[in-house]
């Protein structure tokens, strides 16, 4: 039998779990799109919008992202079989919808087939008139799901060492996608200036900020809120132009980035953009879980974009502040950390903070989770970990050496060793991530 402590943390491991999986079972594709996407006699009703589907001459659909397939499905299951267009996601599926294409595109890399459906989607939308309707659906991704660069000169390993760069950069995901905007001829508006004159309606399933919507697959239908000059000043700041491939610094020394379309471009006058499900609908669902289990809930998002030592500083500390005012107690956070990757090895964000976590509250009756709603945390398999104040001492145990692991970025070898890993598999949704800490 366990002794009383080891079964508090065994308890407290099995409720954080408990809440990460039923966060992204109840925040689905599906039930976003049942909410607030309807079809009846021929009219597509997209939140507050409808749209007569038999008066336009076209109706096309773009799907983008880790959750392109998902959001094309739910679309059909409302408006019918007869929809077409062009899913590009990050994985295959089993079962293709009629009638759509389907590309696999690379993440957290580009690919052949992501080149190949930037360049399918902008051969569809070519030729579309007033009485055409584009829907596109967007979700986390589809920066490098689908792409295809501004220059012919930058070639597709060019192409990905800047993604590599950019993403090992330590730079939060709203300043990468104001490069990878203005390197591309479908990001930053520029599919909304493809699909110019028909009507655009894009629905969003947003892992970005909510003040920042234009950074959702580097917003290739919204009006670009970054330009040109914060570019060359984010290459500045992150010492980018000595680590990009020669055909992409070549457009930084010259200066020769193009400017993406601003709001007062006449392509966007029948647009209209309608996010359904966020961050915070996995946050609000996750707190209020823990609340109807007992515990004392707090939310707390201000770490988002934070350097992942500083969160785990910051976490711990108001966790212990929650812990002396009441018993059981829960904090929430939602949003990303940033890190940056320097030789990494096989992790993620959210295994490097749940790492730095484990070594920062050794000994403490701690249980603490970082984990991606899409289900992929970086290069591993995992999407994410869950650890304890037990957790150091049983690595060290098994001849694991977590400071090594944390220089190195190689958490994944260590958090499966330990079989502290969480494994749940592409989930076909996207939401940024979710932390979860618990103390009694």
């Amino acid at each position: 039998m366990p002794e009383p402590a080891a079964a508090d943390r065994e308890r407290l491991r099995g409720i954080a779990r408990q809440l990460f999986l039923h966060a992204i079972a109840e925040a689905s594709v599906a039930r976003a799109f049942e909410r607030h996407i309807g079809c009846e006699r021929g009219v597509l009703r997209v939140c507050e919008d409808l749209f007569d589907l038999p008066s336009y001459s076209s109706v096309f659909v773009v799907s983008i992202g880790k959750a392109a397939h998902s959001m094309a499905r739910a679309l059909c299951d409302q408006a019918g079989e007869s929809l077409e267009g062009i899913v590009a996601d990050s994985v295959p599926v089993s079962s293709e919808i009629r009638g759509f294409r389907y590309f696999v595109g690379g993440h957290p890399l580009p690919n052949r087939e992501s080149l190949r459906a930037g360049g399918a989607i902008l051969k569809s939308l070519t030729g579309q008139t007033p009485a055409s309707l584009v829907l596109f659906l967007l979700s986390g991704g589809g920066s490098s799901i689908v792409e295809k660069p501004v220059d012919d000169q930058i070639r597709l390993a060019d192409l990905i060492e800047t993604y590599r760069v950019l993403v090992q950069s330590g730079a939060p995901i709203a300043e990468m996608n104001a490069i990878r905007k203005h390197l591309s001829s479908v990001k930053g508006g520029r599919l909304a200036r493809a699909a110019y004159p028909a009507q655009q309606v894009s629905i969003l399933i947003s892992d970005v900020p909510d003040h920042s919507l234009d950074a959702l697959a580097s917003g290739p239908t919204m009006p670009d809120a970054t330009s040109v000059e914060d570019c060359y000043a984010i290459a500045g700041r992150y010492d980018l132009l000595p680590q990009l491939p020669v055909s992409v610094r070549e457009l930084f020394d010259r200066q020769a980035l193009e400017e993406t379309p601003k709001s007062d471009d006449p392509i966007f006058h029948r647009s209209r953009w309608w996010p359904i499900l966020s961050n915070a609908a996995v946050v609000k669902i996750a707190a209020d879980e823990a609340r109807r289990l007992g515990f004392t809930v707090e939310v707390d998002n201000r770490c988002d974009d934070w350097d992942y030592r500083r969160t785990a500083d910051y976490l711990l500390e108001r966790l212990r502040d929650m812990r002396k005012r009441s018993g059981c107690v829960c904090l929430i956070s939602g949003g990303e950390v940033t890190v940056r990757v320097k030789n990494g090895g096989i992790g993620g964000r959210n295994q490097q903070l749940a790492l730095a976590l484990a070594r920062q509250m050794e000994g403490e009756n701690i249980v603490a989770l970082s984990a991606g709603t899409d289900g992929i945390d970086g290069n591993s398999p995992a999407a994410g970990a869950i650890v304890d104040g037990t957790s150091v001492a049983r690595a060290r145990s098994e001849g694991l050496d977590p400071d090594s692991a944390l220089a190195r970025f190689d958490a994944y070898p260590f958090f499966q060793k330990l079989d502290n890993a969480i494994i749940t598999g592409p989930t076909g949704n996207n939401l940024r991530d979710l932390r979860i800490l618990l103390t009694c």
